[in-house]
């Protein structure tokens, strides 16, 4: 009987050069997604060693279960210090590493309806297009709300819905940055409006998707209100985004007494479950882990000054030259009329509707790297004038 250590995968010939092949693709292209908020700055090496182990992360990690080969001491200082980077006592709050942001939506979105099982969930046109998914599997009343020109939800438009609807319960979705505008919602003025129409705080949810700003807004001075004290019940980000890592995850944090409502007990593993998907990858607590500890407060800082620094430098090259691009205050993401099918395919921009968009990451050490994006999209959208009804009103003649 052969034994487990006998049993050697091999691959052909064939299938070796086609990998080698994609190996080439990814190292010719590994910085060049500059529609897409995937930071390419990391080093993992020396976690490699740890793919040769079936890690998984079953259940809560703050309790022992019969599965050894976890990394729930790596996620349990993750969350801490996500916790704490998010403005609540570890004690007060739980989450986990999940697969990326859509999963940390869901699980925020999960808890409100658990908590409201008649309410409406309340989001607006500019929100990632997972939550469409995500209303269909939870079955959850839903109503989309108007934005402004500038990508954030309209308040006084939620306020109106809310009232028209008669709803008692609802639960807001905000977007602590916009996929296409980077767009922050504000979160102090949908309180004031639920106030001023007799909804108590008790009496509605607020989840915040914060996929690419959720690593940005805690390193930068005078940010708009994005955590636990700012008044949020879950918010939800993504690792592979401004962090950096070769595995899409991401985190979702809650306030524990939330959390409790969903807890199930699982007796073949001797622990409890309040996740999404039940066994998780034991791998990237350790990829977000690293990169926590491998930089300080003050590093972080500098990296996200740095990215801030070059997208407003992109912005003005652009206005310079006639393109009518802008950004909002502690965005990286650098938004401009559409251009030609071939410019925002060839330089893989993300595009919707009659804007692109594409957005300074850390390993961009400077626009010169970006000069051939910069040069076809210039070349589209020829001597524009520098203010123009594509930039919103409140920004126009201000980037």
């Amino acid at each position: 009987m052969a034994l487990a250590t006998d049993i050697i995968m091999t691959l052909s010939a064939e299938d070796q050069h086609r990998l080698e092949q994609f190996w080439q693709f990814c190292l010719t292209h590994q910085y060049f997604n500059v529609g897409y908020p995937e930071a390419a700055d990391f080093d993992y090496f020396k976690l490699h060693k740890f793919l040769q182990f079936s890690i998984n992360n079953c259940g809560d990690w703050g309790a022992p279960g019969n599965y050894l080969l976890n990394t729930f001491e790596f996620e349990r200082e993750v969350m801490h210090y996500f916790s704490s980077l998010f403005s609540i006592p570890p004690e007060q709050s739980w989450g986990y590493v999940t697969n990326g942001g859509t999963e940390g939506n869901m699980f925020g979105c999960y808890l409100a309806r658990e908590l409201f099982p008649e309410g409406t969930l309340y989001y607006s046109q500019e929100t990632h297009y997972s939550v469409a998914k995500i209303i269909r599997l939870l079955r959850i009343k839903a109503k989309e709300i108007p934005t402004l020109p500038s990508g954030e939800i309209d308040c006084d438009k939620l306020a109106e819905q809310i009232v028209d609807d008669g709803e008692r319960h609802p639960i807001i979705f905000a977007n602590i940055g916009t996929t296409m505008k980077g767009a922050v919602d504000d979160i102090g003025a949908i309180q004031r409006r639920l106030s001023a129409i007799g909804i108590p705080r008790q009496d509605y949810y607020l989840h915040a998707d914060a996929a690419l700003s959720g690593m940005i807004l805690p390193f930068v001075d005078d940010a708009p209100a994005f955590s636990f004290a700012d008044g949020i019940d879950s918010i939800s980000v993504s690792g592979h985004k401004m962090m950096g890592s070769p595995i899409p995850c991401g985190i979702v944090l809650a306030r524990r007494r939330f959390v409790d409502r969903i807890a199930v007990e699982v007796d073949y593993i001797s622990a409890s479950d309040q996740t999404i998907s039940g066994s998780r990858n034991g791998f990237t607590p350790l990829l977000m882990w690293a990169a926590i500890k491998g930089r300080t407060l003050a590093q972080w800082r500098e990296r996200t000054g740095r990215c801030l620094a070059m997208a407003q430098q992109l912005v003005e090259r652009l206005n310079q030259q006639g393109v009518p691009a802008w950004r909002h205050p502690h965005s990286i993401t650098v938004v401009f009329p559409r251009p030609s099918e071939r410019t925002w395919k060839t330089h893989c921009l993300a595009t919707s509707g009659e804007h692109s968009h594409l957005i300074t990451l850390p390993h961009h050490h400077s626009l010169h790297q970006l000069d051939a994006v910069i040069h076809d999209i210039v070349q589209d959208l020829g001597p524009a004038a520098a203010c123009s009804d594509s930039l919103p009103v409140a920004l126009a003649c201000t980037a």
